[in-house]
């Protein structure tokens, strides 16, 4: 158990020069980094919030919103399907209550009447498609998200519970997807971005201290839709809330002027059919216009749009304003376009942002925000770097003391240790946090715990008589189970709260689970390997520890 072959021995060195490879890119600048040769390793450890200061948002994402949308989308599918479609020769359903779908938002419960009770099976198998072809299994629900049941003439669809959670969760992973592309749209910032509960998301930016920056990227939910402009109703008529069924009565944004338009309420085109969007200069050269491209589909309704209502105005409308409405002058068949008006450089790539990183599912209200200076961060990297210094010192004295030769190999091997540690946090590209530094130290702690329960043992076995190889190798031997089994609850611990934590707690998780793997591998291997090499080669007649 002593002995390694020279592969175990390479494959050991190697293993403590990787780490150092990888943790040497933290003692240089980004700029002498660049003048390093291609293999040389560029990541780096990154500080936190709290150790090098930036701004802290606490969102919360209106969940009930995001069902309430679901259930009325799906209001609107049904009574849709209720209409005859030649297409797919399907004949009317007549539906009492004055032909609409109700809702029940508070319940959950779509429903209808049937005037002919002998439609009332084709009626709910109607909904049943619906409700099952629109948002069924595929998104990740085990069964059906509506439950369809019927009561003499009346079909009922009701939300499953089920069905409500998963919308809420897929709203909050969907957040965070667009929150990280508004606020890191090309991915080289070191943003945090995590979940708190079932309807909180936490916002770290480290280095940046303009909370009320992020807080201008993430206004307004990106809600881009196109729009056909009906001219046949009046001013008058608009003002006085006259407006036929379907119609919609929007501001234009202050880049257009003052002034209202008359809207189909159904899009002709909806945001998430743009594929690309930028911010570039005008034709002219003066002021700044949106470019955006559009998917395949997009591009075919585009294209049949434009030529079909020629001379016709096509309202864009963002976030329930419009920011342009164009007059089509010929057909646009090439999948793309663009928003003029008189936007400044900054507004314009808020736009292009917005409508690039997609919708968000629900509005996102500011619950708290903060912003943690620099100085703040460098007396903690300070305190943090004393507690580390002096944790080492005094633990590298205290091994010698108290155990000699085996001391030394113990403190060589916690020296790998933290060597590896941070090559790996290096490797990975993490953050390191103020509890991450107290992970850290702890890490040295039970780096030594180990060799001090495999000493202490092999005390045993030199008291009880043995020879100094067979007491060493005995020791190694059943130390080992209670090595393991400590380091093992140890590390579930960390995966554990590197789960259901966020942010600091992470932070901690990480350094923690890190420091459990490689102060086994130090303990365990590295100090066998040095006693090993010692005794084999030395062979002593006795040994005192």
């Amino acid at each position: 158990m002593l002995q390694f072959s020279k592969w175990q021995l390479g494959l050991i060195i190697g293993t403590i020069l990787l780490g150092a490879l990888f943790s040497a890119p933290n003692f240089f600048s980004d700029e002498q980094l660049e003048e390093m040769p291609g293999f040389f390793p560029r990541s780096q450890v990154s500080l936190g919030l709290d150790l090098q200061g930036g701004s802290y948002l606490l969102l919360g994402v209106d969940s009930d919103k995001v069902v309430s949308d679901r259930l009325k989308g799906m209001r609107t599918e049904i009574q849709r399907d209720m209409r005859p479609n030649r297409a797919a020769n399907k004949e009317r359903i007549r539906l009492g209550g004055g032909g609409r779908v109700a809702l029940d938002e508070a319940a959950g419960v779509i429903s209808l009447r049937v005037e002919d009770e002998s439609q009332v099976a084709e009626a709910a198998k109607r909904v049943r498609d619906a409700t099952s072809g629109n948002i069924g299994t595929g998104l990740g629900l085990s069964g059906r998200p509506y439950a369809v049941t019927t009561n003499g003439d009346r079909v009922e669809a009701a939300l499953t519970s089920e069905a409500r959670a998963f919308f809420k969760s897929d709203a909050l992973t969907t957040s965070m997807t667009v929150v990280r592309k508004r606020l890191d749209p090309v991915g080289n910032k070191e943003i945090s971005i995590q979940p708190q509960g079932d309807s909180r998301i936490v916002v770290q930016v480290p280095g940046d201290d303009d909370p009320e920056a992020l807080k201008r990227a993430l206004d307004g939910e990106g809600q881009l839709t196109f729009h056909r402009h009906d001219a046949t109703v009046s001013p008058a008529d608009a003002d006085a809330g006259l407006l036929p069924p379907g119609r919609l009565y929007i501001q234009m944004a202050a880049s257009e002027g003052p002034g209202f338009l008359v809207l189909h309420e159904d899009p002709v085109i909806t945001g998430d059919m743009v594929n690309q969007a930028s911010a570039g200069l005008n034709s002219d050269g003066a002021g700044f216009q949106i470019n955006f491209d559009f998917d395949g589909r997009g591009a075919r309704r585009f294209a049949d749009y434009t030529r079909e209502h020629v001379g016709e105005l096509f309202a864009i409308v963002l976030d329930g304003e419009i920011i342009s409405a164009p007059r089509i002058q010929t057909p646009i068949t090439g999948g793309n376009g663009r928003i003029t008006g008189d936007f400044s450089a900054e507004e314009a790539s808020r736009i292009a942002t917005l409508i690039q990183a997609g919708a968000l599912p629900a509005p996102l209200q500011i619950l708290e925000q903060r912003s943690v200076g620099p100085e703040l961060g460098r007396e903690s990297v300070k305190a943090g770097t004393y507690a580390l210094i002096i944790g080492f010192v005094a633990v590298v004295i205290y091994m010698i003391l108290s155990y000699g030769r085996f001391g030394l190999y113990a403190d060589l091997a916690l020296i790998a240790n933290v060597v590896l540690i941070a090559g790996t946090l290096s490797l990975f590209g993490s953050t390191l946090t103020l509890p991450g530094i107290a992970g850290i130290v702890l890490t040295i702690g039970m780096a030594v715990d180990a060799n001090v329960l495999i000493f202490e043992r092999i005390r045993e076995e030199l008291l009880a008589g043995k020879a100094p190889i067979n007491a060493v190798e005995t020791g190694y031997q059943r130390a080992w189970s209670a090595i393991l089994d400590a380091n093992v609850t140890t590390f579930l611990a960390a995966i554990i709260m590197f789960q259901l934590g966020a942010g600091p707690v992470r932070g901690f998780a990480v350094t923690l689970a890190v420091g459990v793997v490689t102060s086994v591998f130090s303990a365990f291997v590295l100090t066998r390997m040095f006693a090993g090499g010692y005794l084999l080669s030395a062979r002593p007649k006795t040994m005192k520890l």
